[in-house]
């Protein structure tokens, strides 16, 4: 069935960009990921919807951008118009609930804490202490007894974690 204005609505869009699966991690999605910034509806089976990269560099964009555009043209709305919004920039605080979940029983350990709000700083302004290293629960057995093996993981946003022990490597989803 071809989607049309009084068929389709905001919320059935985001309903449908809830079942896109980010390239990188498929068991996530754009929507869980917090990828998808905002969805309008034009009419006449149009909309746009507005997407932010994880980071600017995201080798995936174009990929995450044709996979809105087919899943929405898959529903019926013949004109998709995407925006790529870069401020405010994509923090993980930005993932569902779902998601972080969806991600630990997948085998990557979820942000472990909420990113610090830099803003306020200027030059000039002493920072404070550093905050606190994060306590990154395994994904395999939920030990707290886990170091950081390399702050390079399989993608430029996830980190190498060791369990100590179960023993079991694991990824961690770096807060930014």
């Amino acid at each position: 069935m071809a989607a049309t204005a009084s068929s389709v609505s905001a919320e059935q869009i985001w309903a449908w960009l809830g079942e896109v699966a980010d390239p990188e991690i498929p068991v996530i999605s754009l929507v869980d990921l917090g990828i998808v910034r905002a969805v309008e509806v034009l009419g006449d089976a149009a909309c746009v919807v507005t997407i932010t990269p994880t980071y600017s560099g995201c080798p995936a964009m174009q990929v995450i951008a044709d996979a809105v555009v087919e899943a929405l043209r898959g529903h019926g709305l013949t004109q998709v118009r995407l925006v790529n919004q870069l401020s405010p920039a994509w923090t993980t605080d930005w993932m569902s609930a779902a998601g972080r979940i969806k991600l630990r029983d997948y085998g990557i350990a979820p942000p472990a804490q909420q990113v610090i709000d830099i803003s306020g700083l200027a030059a000039g302004v002493k920072r404070r202490a550093p905050p606190p290293k994060p306590s990154v629960a395994c994904p395999q057995c939920g030990s707290l007894h886990t170091e950081l093996a390399s702050q390079f993981g399989s993608t430029p946003c996830k980190a190498l974690y060791k369990c100590l022990d179960c023993r079991e490597p694991f990824d961690y989803f770096k807060c930014h």
